[in-house]
């Protein structure tokens, strides 16, 4: 007994510095990884956020296709108050890979425009594109920003656990300052802020002795900071890693790793 407590209290300082401070949390790299990704990626909680948003028509003098500095003209509610809106296209749909469900659908950003003027059609003047503008895209609204001085702040929840579902910059091992997209979000008590523990399962060996196949221990490996939630899904920045994170990785609550 004597020697299981001097264990713990010599290993307590170990796991309690795999969780960072508050104040370690985002150094200025991190702030400008989270602007960045927020510039050119956006989730939708379901088909009908796109499918009924406003779209574009044509480019300037009727042509197919518009490129940056092109005017273009949309159809839909669009509110002349709003100067600024996103170009998006339907992209990754995310399904749960545990209950089948659809958690939401990947916005790929086109672009950015400014409204001009409103009649039959919108007129709005592209402002920023990553490729070419489709008729058919369609206009959302500015998502509003994340406060990046709160996520500061120590969050508390409940525990949460789920697994990484997506590396939206399409590489296939994640590391330090990449964001991943989560299969949990506001409905299931993820706030922004919130740490989280990348837990890696254990590799599956033979015993040599026995021959029968043996699960090693699951490896914490990293952790990440939730900035974006949605309804069913939301972003989170590796914060650390020590090994390459991967899609299907599973997170918990960082609490209940301390």
């Amino acid at each position: 007994m004597r020697k299981s407590l001097l264990v713990l209290l010599l290993w307590a300082p170990f796991a309690t510095a795999l969780i960072p401070k508050p104040s370690e949390r985002l150094d200025q790299a991190a702030k400008q990884a989270i602007q960045h990704f927020l510039l050119h990626n956006r989730v939708v909680d379901s088909p009908q956020d796109l499918d009924n948003a406003p779209y574009i028509v044509a480019a300037q003098g009727g042509r197919v296709l518009g490129t940056n500095g092109d005017r273009i003209h949309a159809r839909g509610n669009l509110d002349a108050i709003q100067r600024s809106y996103g170009i998006f296209r339907r992209g990754k749909v995310y399904i749960d890979p545990d209950t089948q469900e659809l958690l939401g659908i990947n916005a790929d950003d086109i672009g950015t425009a400014r409204f001009l003027l409103a009649d039959n059609l919108t007129t709005l003047a592209v402002q920023r594109v990553t490729q070419e503008i489709r008729p058919g895209d369609r206009l959302l609204r500015a998502e509003p920003p994340v406060a990046l001085g709160n996520l500061d702040a120590a969050k508390s929840a409940s525990f949460i656990e789920g697994h990484i579902i997506d590396i939206p910059k399409g590489i296939t091992q994640i590391g330090v300052l990449d964001a991943v997209t989560l299969n949990k979000g506001r409905r299931n008590g993820l706030v922004e802020g919130q740490l989280l523990t990348v837990i890696k399962a254990g590799a599956t060996v033979r015993d040599t002795v026995t021959g029968m196949p043996t699960q090693l221990p699951d490896e914490r490996a990293g952790t990440l900071l939730v900035f974006r939630t949605y309804e069913k899904l939301s972003y989170a920045l590796v914060l650390s890693a020590s090994r390459s994170l991967a899609v299907q990785d599973r997170f918990e609550t960082a609490q209940q790793a301390q």
